[in-house]
């Protein structure tokens, strides 16, 4: 698929991050790996190439984790 628009993709992984956030900072990484690379080289998660099971969001990723969440997938005023 040559025609899918990466930063969309990264917002969604971003805001999907937020679903197993743990001790205060930390996610699951069962996502894509080119898409962790690519979060990671914007400064939003701490290098993903490791041998723990999460990922550590940067305090930039963390605000817009939050963001992108409630953007993406909040209901409104329910």
């Amino acid at each position: 698929m040559d025609t899918e628009d990466t930063d969309r993709i990264d917002a969604a992984v971003l805001a999907l991050l937020r679903l197993t956030l743990h001790d205060g900072d930390r996610a699951w990484k069962e996502h894509s790996w080119d898409a962790l690379g690519r979060l990671h080289a914007k400064g939003l998660i701490f290098d993903p190439v490791n041998t723990a099971r999460s990922v550590q969001l940067t305090p930039e990723g963390l605000d817009r984790s939050e963001a992108l969440f409630e953007a993406l997938f909040a209901r409104g005023g329910e």
